[in-house]
């Protein structure tokens, strides 16, 4: 017999006025459109995500290795309780399970305080928050074996240097920076964030691509500029066109476009370069945390691209 088409139950059906629930924001408000809301909650860890009422264990698709992939799944399903869900987080490839439990069972306790929270606060009212930027930054990207963090705040310092312990480093490599010149301009961050935020960004090579934001969408413009290279006109375009690609990347992230992305690369003549410069965007954006998709080449051209738009920071309110 044929499958019945899923029938969506009215809302009314679900709620009713002045019923008090638990809803997480997971995209800001943005524009003219208001905040977007859920009740598939996530709370991120150092090695997981943990999802209270999912399900399910899902691993990294970074991760490719199927053989790493099949183990993670297997330790996923191992330490989850009852509904609980799990995503794998790239970093976790390799990792043990001792690791993985640690981070699980501080996020159990942050649930738990989070449901207690909500039965003897009113509604509306915040009932958690992200970390702070230091330790979302530490989380996320700071690994204490290979790099070590430089903060001009002293109090910041002590943050780090206590959330580090408590992820089990034993010696964190945490810096106070006490020079006379601001932290950023002594080591060129300032100058970096002025060229990467400037609507003309120039490339290595001699071009430069424009950037320009509406509410609907983000378009950018590739520009020859004074690049000069290659044997003829052709290679010329190919060789901007590949290294913008690679530099598009790279802002998107630092700049955290999102939505439709629009990009006008300079006209190529063989489809041959067009796939290549497709490729080389395709490539980086690999690197990208935040799920990205080329859906290809418009009749005029233009590489469309989309770009998940979310908040960096959750909230969850009763």
């Amino acid at each position: 017999t044929d499958k019945q088409p899923k029938v969506k139950p009215d809302i009314a059906s679900l709620l009713h006025v002045g019923q008090e629930l638990i809803v997480q924001v997971f995209k800001e408000q943005f524009g003219n459109k208001g905040a977007r809301v859920t009740t598939h909650y996530s709370l991120p860890g150092r090695w997981i995500v943990y999802m209270p009422c999912a399900d399910y264990v899902a691993v990294s698709k970074k991760i490719e290795r199927e053989g790493e992939r099949a183990r993670l799944k297997t330790l996923g399903e191992q330490v989850r309780t009852g509904e609980e869900g799990l995503i794998i987080r790239t970093v976790s490839e390799d990792e043990g399970q001792e690791a993985i439990e640690s981070d699980l069972r501080l996020l159990r306790r942050q649930w738990e305080a989070i449901q207690s929270k909500a039965e003897r606060t009113n509604a509306p009212a915040e009932l958690h928050k992200d970390l702070s930027i230091v330790q979302r930054f530490i989380r996320d990207a700071f690994t204490p074996e290979q790099d070590e963090l430089i903060i001009d705040t002293e109090s910041q310092v002590e943050e780090a240097i206590a959330f580090l312990e408590g992820l089990g480093v034993s010696r964190p490599s945490v810096r106070l920076y006490k020079g006379a010149e601001p932290i950023f301009n002594a080591h060129g961050v300032q100058e970096q964030l002025e060229r990467d935020f400037a609507r003309k960004v120039w490339l290595k090579g001699g071009g430069y691509i424009i950037i320009d934001h509406t509410e609907a969408l983000t378009v950018i413009d590739v520009n020859t500029g004074k690049y000069t290279g290659g044997s003829n006109l052709e290679e010329t375009v190919t060789q901007t066109n590949m290294e913008a690609a690679s530099e598009i990347a790279r802002l998107m992230r630092v700049r955290d476009i999102g939505g439709i992305i629009i990009v006008d690369f300079i006209d190529m003549e063989r489809d041959e370069h067009r796939k290549e410069v497709a490729s080389v965007l395709e490539q980086e954006l690999k690197q990208d945390r935040t799920k990205s998709y080329i859906v290809g080449w418009t009749r005029l051209g233009l590489l469309e691209i989309t770009r998940k738009k979310v908040r960096e920071e959750k909230t969850l309110v009763p």
